[in-house]
């Protein structure tokens, strides 16, 4: 049996933006040695000067130590099939997965097979989700594809692909546009160099290297300051030669949403709330991420993370990152109502606003729940 579970990443974008061009050079990588990469088709990834062996139908082996294998019926049976040869050692032991989705899938479903089945949930750990998006063409995908806008949206990690070919302006409005939608993705340009495996991966919350920066740049401050600026900019690129404000229909339906509380919460107040919140606007949620300071144990943050309504087992770090403590949770939404989730959190951290219940009486009579209007 596999004792520490298998890294997951799931590479995503719109079609022509460069994932499999980005996959073919991560794959010559060494680091990515005891790497599966499961892809739509194989003639996508050129595979062909490193090809060794067909392991099994489905499945080939490459010089370098990386699997290639495509979906076959549900991805779920592809990871499952993936984690029995390694464990049986028909292949070698995984160390990672890279998930490569077709360019018009909304990443969600994906993350949730990942998540959502209980045996596989206990094998693998969502690494991250990466996404690549083409600075020529990436503004006009964004304004045309909703689907485009959630692949940025849930995304760790953006990598701006064909930067050389635009103009300046171009990469600096795509950029700003991105930062919106995901204020808390970190930003990559792979015509720089920067979209390295080093940079791409282990940027989940449990890997014990990283996990401290993560937790900060996706908690960082500055992100209730790009919320609260969101409404603004539109009009503050007017007479800037940005065409930023005439095509925000689906941006604008893009959430992303800090809660912040500075002082310890009980486990099961975490837990009232996560259920009630999964069960007004889970449709809505893309994903939530979360460091909280739980009474029961205040030497360890527990870290959450969702996609939808499924939540990932919690997990605790060892020790606080440097800076401040308490509740911190990022939440991604589509159309997702912000209003809603802010009086939720406070009446359950105990800071009811005007006019709404605490969280007692939310959790003693449920019918309470009612006089909240999502």
């Amino acid at each position: 049996m596999h004792n520490t579970p298998i890294a997951v990443s799931v590479l995503t974008g719109f079609l022509g933006a460069g994932k499999t061009t980005l996959l073919n050079r991560l794959l010559k990588d060494p680091a990515l040695e005891n790497t599966a990469v499961i892809i739509n088709e194989f003639g996508e990834v050129s595979v062909d000067h490193m090809l060794v062996e067909q392991a099994s139908d489905g499945i080939i082996q490459l010089a370098d130590g990386c699997l290639c294998c495509t979906v076959r019926g549900e991805l779920v049976d592809t990871l499952a099939e993936l984690i029995e040869k390694s464990q049986t050692g028909k292949i070698q032991p995984l160390k990672r997965i890279v998930v490569e989705t077709t360019g018009l899938a909304d990443p969600v479903p994906v993350l949730q097979s990942i998540m959502g089945d209980p045996v596989l949930a206990r094998m693998l750990r969502l690494d991250g989700v990466i996404c690549v998006v083409d600075a020529v063409n990436g503004a006009a995908t964004l304004s045309a594809h909703e689907q485009a806008v959630r692949q940025a949206a849930v995304a760790d990690r953006i990598v701006i692909s064909k930067a050389e070919l635009a103009e300046p302006h171009e990469e600096a409005s795509l950029r700003a546009r991105l930062s919106v939608i995901n204020p808390s993705a970190e930003v990559l340009d792979a015509g720089r160099g920067e979209a390295g495996v080093s940079q791409l991966f282990e940027c989940g919350l449990y890997n014990p290297q990283t996990k401290t920066a993560d937790v900060r740049r996706w908690l960082g401050e500055d992100q209730a300051h790009n919320h609260q600026h969101h409404d603004h900019h539109d009009h503050d690129c007017e007479g800037h030669g940005c065409t930023h404000h005439h095509h925000h229909h689906h941006d604008e339906r893009v959430k992303s949403i800090s809660l912040v509380h500075d002082k310890p919460v009980s486990y099961s107040t975490v837990e009232m709330f996560l259920d009630l919140l999964r069960s007004t606007q889970g449709e809505h949620l893309l994903r939530m991420k979360g460091v909280i300071e739980v009474v029961e144990d205040m030497d360890r943050p527990l870290v959450i993370h969702g996609v939808q309504k499924l939540l990932h087992p919690p997990a605790w770090l060892p020790e606080w990152p440097e800076g401040p403590r308490g509740t911190r949770l990022v939440l991604i939404g589509y159309d997702l109502s912000e209003d809603y989730t802010r009086k939720l959190f406070s009446a359950f951290v105990g800071e009811p606003m005007i006019d709404t219940a605490d969280g007692a009486a939310l959790s003693d009579n449920p019918l309470a729940i009612a006089g909240f209007k999502a």
